[in-house]
């Protein structure tokens, strides 16, 4: 009776040990799904990357601008004076 409580749970062990294993289609299967992953994620960070570029590009191009906008706007406040100066000065004579 014991021998075959001992056979029975050895059996069984081996059942559930075997059963819980992956086959070796499973296997191929999480390997597909883990490089298409893989794949898709370097995909998005060369996206990313790409993006990152193009930002500093505009920021750059923005900066640029806004020197340029700086620039006239100084030249515009510096006639503005010179004008204001030279209309006093004509409506002084």
């Amino acid at each position: 009776m014991k021998t075959t409580i001992v056979k029975a749970s050895i059996i069984a062990l081996a059942l559930g040990t075997l059963g819980g294993c992956a086959t070796t289609d499973e296997i191929a299967q999480i390997r597909s799904t883990a490089e298409r992953a893989l794949s898709s994620a370097n995909s998005a960070t060369q996206r990313a990357d790409n993006a990152l570029s193009v930002a500093n590009s505009a920021l750059d191009a923005a900066r640029s601008a806004q020197s340029t906008a700086e620039a006239a706007q100084a030249c515009c406040s510096e006639n503005t004076s010179r004008l204001d100066r030279m209309f006093e000065k004509a409506m002084q004579k």
